[in-house]
């Protein structure tokens, strides 16, 4: 089968079949090998692709702005106070200017329909490095993750989500797997499930591709013979202190630890996160918290973040190989 995603944005992981995004984690690991094995061919030199991050990001900026450089494109980066973007200029009139000026656009920010009216009216292709309801780059990556260290077809695959299934790497995790046909399954309070129109649409998908979909408010139930267990921040930064009180009471119980791991009976059970991760006191945010409330970690034990099963930064690399895959897929035509 022929998959052809030239000239194609990449808004969402459900805009895309399940070949199209095997096809793309196929081509990931085609262009990671070339790379460790220094046998890497740029594909895409003079081209030029604007980010433009209304959110502050470390992987996905350096994932964007290496992969580019890696296959001969340029980077322009525009943070908030570098662009007009919804402020003293409409997202229509950015579009139609940024898509004059450069072959491809990144966004990363908070409305997805930003990034989806950025794609209706650029004339290229535009790439959602992350909105509030989505993060499509990051469940790429971890699909990418979890096969390459199972060795086994994804619909073989378990994962667990433990936490606030809500939040848009959650989603993006429950659109992804059900996709692709795996187990996937959610653990979280009841207040903190997904949104229930994705959760439908999902459903439907997982009815076409065999995927499993179970979402819980019982970690032991979620994280049973799972092969990952994964897990996000709580609260994002800047947040109210008593939103961290009311989030820390309310997903504790949630904690990815070693009891957690234990939980699954899975001697071979791995770790994800996306990053940053609040597993210890040694940033401000961590030293406070450990002020205000005595713990050494949130979401995720020191204990388990640096243990032999925690794959995270093997994880944040694979974000630097599945973003290039979608860059030459769509603008290489490969």
């Amino acid at each position: 089968m022929t998959i052809d995603l030239h000239g194609r944005s990449y808004l969402h992981e459900l805009d895309y079949t399940a070949n199209e995004i095997r096809y793309l984690l196929d081509l990931a690991a085609e262009l990671k090998a070339a790379h460790h094995e220094q046998r890497e061919t740029p594909r895409l030199t003079g081209l030029r692709m604007a980010l433009v991050f209304e959110k502050s990001s470390t992987r996905t900026r350096c994932a964007f702005e290496g992969a580019a450089a890696h296959q001969g494109m340029t980077t322009t980066y525009l943070d908030p106070s570098g662009s007009h973007i919804g402020h003293k200029e409409s997202v229509a009139d950015t579009a139609r200017v940024l898509g004059r000026m450069f072959d491809a656009i990144e966004y990363r920010g908070y409305d997805q329909g930003v990034v989806e009216e950025l794609a209706r009216l650029a004339g290229v292709p535009v790439y959602n490095g992350l909105t509030d309801t989505a993060h499509p780059t990051q469940s790429l990556c971890d699909v990418f993750t979890m096969r390459e260290h199972s060795g086994r077809p994804l619909h073989e695959i378990s994962f667990c989500y433990l936490g606030d299934a809500s939040d848009n790497t959650a989603a993006s995790l429950l659109a992804m797997g059900s996709l692709l046909g795996m187990d996937v399954r959610l653990a979280a309070p009841r207040e903190l499930w997904p949104d229930e129109a994705l959760l439908d649409r999902c459903r439907v998908v997982a009815e076409g591709s065999g995927a499993r979909i179970t979402v819980t408010e019982s970690v032991e139930e979620g994280a049973a013979g799972a092969d990952y267990l994964y897990t996000d921040v709580w609260v994002s930064m800047g947040e109210p202190a008593e939103l961290w009180k009311d989030r820390i009471t309310q997903l504790l119980p949630y904690q990815v630890n070693a009891k957690t791991l234990a939980a699954t009976g899975n001697p071979d059970t791995a770790f994800l996160h996306c990053l940053p991760a609040l597993h210890d006191r040694r940033t401000e945010l961590g030293a406070d918290l450990y002020e205000r409330y005595g713990l050494d970690g949130l979401e995720v034990t020191d204990e388990v973040f640096e243990s032999p099963a925690s794959l995270v930064f093997d994880q944040a690399e694979n974000r630097l190989h599945t973003i290039k895959a979608i860059l030459v897929a769509t603008l290489g035509g490969q």
